[in-house]
């Protein structure tokens, strides 16, 4: 009784290693990633008060551009001025009446305080 049992024992270890080799080598491999909290979506008010180079996510409208890419974001709360790169925009055209979310962080110096935007998308 013993043999069986330690020869079932045995048979069984081998078929799962088999099994869990044969997964990696067709490259069916568990995924995985962070599961918790992130970042939070915060008004204009809030950004404006944060210290520099904290990450932050704003939802509302670009109301003008200023030049030099940077452009007026404004939310119910405010209005900053947010700098977003030509090639962060992803070939993504906004008016003024979208609400578009922006991800990005502060960029906080002596006299002002603007965002510095790494991703846009539209708010849906």
């Amino acid at each position: 009784m013993k043999k069986l049992l330690i020869g079932s024992v045995f048979a069984l270890t081998i078929a799962f290693a088999t099994s869990s080799m044969a997964q990696g080598f067709t490259g069916q491999t568990a995924t995985g990633g962070f599961q918790g909290p992130g970042l939070t979506t915060s008004t204009v008010q809030q950004a404006l008060s944060y210290s520099d180079d904290t990450p932050v996510v704003l939802v509302g409208q670009i109301e003008r551009a200023l030049g030099d890419e940077k452009y007026l974001f404004k939310d119910a709360t405010g209005s900053v001025t947010v700098e977003i790169d030509n090639e962060d925009w992803r070939g993504l055209t906004v008016k003024p009446t979208d609400t578009i979310m922006i991800e990005g962080e502060v960029d906080k110096d002596m006299f002002k305080t603007e965002i510095d935007v790494n991703t846009v998308s539209m708010k849906k």
